[in-house]
């Protein structure tokens, strides 16, 4: 058992987890998706010294086709950062958003007419009634941060099909860093025709920003392709869900978000379903 990059892993969600803080935080003095663009095109700045030789290497072509998928990522973050500006409970919406994993498989289903497998029937149920369960407050009702999230984890499924189909090609380091800088750019073009800057930027809102690009973005993203390169798949793909339990843990601890029984039971069943999914998909891929 490989220890070293299991932890890496572990570090890399706390690391994803508190970049919902730092954003929470960088948005009270910044436009969300001018904070957005920057974010992502400083980071993908920082990156690209990793992957300079494999850029080099790589065809016009190919990395034509990893910008446009970054698109897709973009959408999925601008409807994610805007449930953060309009949301107080980053714990519950870091669930909601854990479910994009489980809507991969019916976005394939729609878009190439792939059918999801069993597991995934068996483990939507669940993650129905976790939604259910986070939405109850007396009577059911969706707020709009809660649809955001939903929308935005959708957004992230249909990425990671485009992603897997059209970008097979490319260095996941030299594709990530691509996809960061086409989302940059793209949050940078929206805030413009979009947002209104202030006069003013405090120090402390640039703290947030710098935490939320070398911590969150470009330090997370590294360790989170050293880690899973060198974990076990099936590790790695359960310690990656750690992310929205970090989150929870956060936003609780410095927002002070409620967590009543029928939230506590929502998490558990939405990372349950979570849970039985991918370790049923790692048994199916590994009697293929």
């Amino acid at each position: 058992m490989n220890y070293r990059a299991e932890l890496i892993l572990v570090f890399t969600t706390l690391l994803a987890g508190a970049g919902w803080v730092f954003s929470k935080e960088a948005i009270q003095g910044l436009p969300p998706f001018g904070f957005i663009g920057l974010r992502f095109l400083a980071a993908s700045l920082i990156l690209l010294p990793f992957c300079y030789k494999a850029l080099k290497a790589a065809s016009l072509s190919d990395c034509l086709r990893a910008l446009s998928v970054g698109g897709f990522l973009g959408g999925a973050i601008f409807c994610w950062i805007h449930a953060i500006s309009i949301s107080d409970t980053l714990g519950e919406g870091a669930f909601i958003m854990s479910l994009s994993m489980l809507f991969v498989p019916l976005v394939a289903w729609v878009l190439f007419k792939s059918k999801p497998i069993r597991a995934f029937w068996l483990s939507l149920p669940l993650a129905v009634v976790g939604l259910f369960l986070l939405s109850w407050k007396g009577s059911w009702s969706f707020n709009a941060s809660q649809l955001w999230f939903l929308v935005s984890a959708v957004g992230l499924a249909v990425h990671f099909n485009f992603n897997s189909k059209y970008s097979a090609s490319l260095s996941p380091m030299l594709l990530t860093t691509l996809q960061l800088f086409s989302t940059g750019c793209l949050g940078l073009l929206l805030s413009w025709f979009t947002e209104t800057w202030p006069s003013e930027i405090s120090v402390v809102t640039w703290k947030w920003f710098t935490l939320s690009v070398i911590l969150a973005t470009s330090l997370r993203y590294l360790m989170q392709t050293t880690g899973q390169k060198l974990a076990n798949p099936t590790n790695a793909a359960l310690l990656m869900l750690l992310e929205p339990v970090w989150t929870l843990i956060l936003s609780v601890l410095i927002y002070d978000e409620s967590m009543p029984l029928n939230k506590i039971l929502g998490c558990l069943c939405l990372l349950a379903s979570l849970i039985f999914y991918r370790l049923s998909s790692m048994v199916i891929i590994r009697r293929k």
